[in-house]
């Protein structure tokens, strides 16, 4: 009886834990409420509004928004991310003194190789405990060639195999090796804590993570080598791995440089982070950053994704234009008060990164990747058809298993959805003045357990 007992209680405990969690995942999730016609100019990038029962466009039956319980599932992922092994991969690779590329090891466990061979083991280890053996891990090798030196880069490479036909293909990558504005010293040091050692620091972790269960869309992990040097080692990847192997990403994510909410002038921002993507603002990778954009304001708001008009900073370069450049759907995320001043430098060490910033930084992308590996088909089809009285009807196809969709709305020339609606049919009729409010729109579906999955390729709304 007491064993009985105790067990009853134990289930109790591990309820209302539930319950709790549950409480804080719902709490202030919405962005507060903008009438769509109260102006025809576009919003600020930061944010994007949802429209009430009452704004919504005119309805041929009328639609409740979509109710359905916060992710628990998603919640407890989020709650893995832990600080303590981000630092300790971060301390690990800071250590080697450099990570340039054709660095030499002045002393066991320094120079770039011995960084390969620890994001080699870190990889090894996660197929060794992934569910059902199902990670798997490959190298490749490409040469390289810096200041007139021959040498040999290695990109380390995880996958997780898709449970869908036609799931899509994501990649998210990360560049190891650092280097010093003291280009000509190979053994110059280049501690590299915040780049790029933040971005290895969360592929790894994700990589753990998400290697505990079988997913929807198959996943690449990639870490890079010679990023620094023009990005070799991702158009290497892109040019003699992924083609070659017809591989059609559907999204590729680059993680650089995310670790720190201090500016050179000191201020602070805790709460927002960059992504950038290749113009024009209607391409593929655009369309891409704005769906992060909605997908993390709905399911990880402690952290804003600011879409930025540009595929980089001024002048600069990430691993996710060696992506875009080949066709493919690509985004970089990075801090937002970027520090030049400690970058390629013996100042960029991890006093400047922060742990609060690298752990939100880490769950906000963990729950874009949930969303695009693990959320349902984008509805197909999209047409606006004519209806009576002047108006239009906006149908799609039906996606099975969805339990209702999201409608994201773009204004003229928005960087962001503006504003969207949730219903559980799949069409709905508007009205002439909202059909023009709009230069076009994407459909995600969103499953029974509240998950949201990528969004559709924009459809030109027109007058």
């Amino acid at each position: 009886m007491k064993r009985r007992t105790a067990v009853i209680f134990t289930l109790l405990v591990i309820w209302f834990t539930l319950i709790l969690l549950a409480c804080n995942l719902a709490g202030n999730s919405e962005p507060p409420t903008l009438v769509p016609r109260a102006s025809a100019t576009p919003p600020a990038t930061l944010g994007y509004s949802t429209l009430a029962p009452n704004q919504y466009p005119q309805q041929s039956t009328q639609i409740a928004p979509v109710a359905l319980p916060p992710n628990v599932t998603l919640l407890n992922l989020l709650n893995q991310v832990d600080a303590d092994r981000l630092f300790e991969h971060m301390d690990t690779l800071v250590a080697m003194r450099t990570r340039r590329i054709n660095s030499p090891s002045t002393a066991p466990n320094t120079g770039i190789d011995a960084a390969a061979a620890y994001v080699l083991d870190q990889f090894n280890q996660i197929k060794a405990s992934s569910y059902q053996n199902s990670f798997s891990v490959d190298t490749q090798s490409f040469p390289v060639n810096w200041e007139n030196v021959p040498g040999t880069g290695k990109n380390i490479i995880g996958i997780l195999p898709g449970t869908d036909v036609g799931g899509g293909v994501i990649v998210l990558g990360a560049h190891y090796d650092s280097i010093s504005y003291n280009f000509d010293d190979s053994a110059a040091y280049a501690p590299g804590a915040d780049d790029d050692a933040s971005g290895i620091a969360a592929l790894l972790e994700m990589a753990r993570i998400m290697s505990q269960h079988h997913h929807r869309a198959t996943i690449i992990f990639i870490a890079f080598s010679a990023e620094e040097i023009q990005r070799a080692g991702s158009q290497a990847f892109v040019n003699d791995y992924l083609k070659p192997k017809n591989i059609n990403v559907t999204a590729m994510l680059n993680m650089d440089i995310i670790g720190s909410s201090t500016g050179p002038d000191g201020s602070i921002d805790n709460s927002d982070i960059r992504v950038f993507s290749a113009d024009p603002n209607e391409s593929r990778s655009r369309q891409l950053a704005r769906a992060l954009n909605l997908i993390s304001a709905r399911l990880y708001p402690d952290m804003k994704i600011v879409v930025q008009d540009a595929v980089d900073r001024q002048g600069r370069y990430g691993d996710h234009m060696s992506f875009s450049d080949a066709g493919y759907p690509a985004v970089r995320f990075i801090e937002t008060l970027e520090d030049f001043s400690r970058e390629h430098s013996d100042r960029d060490t991890l006093d400047d990164v922060q742990p609060t910033y690298l752990v939100h930084a880490t769950q906000t992308i963990l729950a874009c990747m949930t969303a695009l590996a693990d959320g349902p088909p984008a509805p197909q089809n999209i047409s606006l058809r004519p209806a009576a009285n002047g108006n239009r009807t906006l149908t799609w196809e039906q996606v099975p298993g969805a339990a209702g969709y999201i409608v994201a709305l773009r204004r003229p020339n928005g960087l962001i959805y503006s504003d969207y609606f949730e219903t559980s049919d799949y069409q709905s009729t508007w009205d002439g003045y909202v059909a023009s409010s709009y230069q076009s729109l994407a459909i995600a579906s969103v499953d029974a357990n509240g998950l949201m999955g990528p969004l559709s390729f924009e459809y030109a709304i027109g007058s």
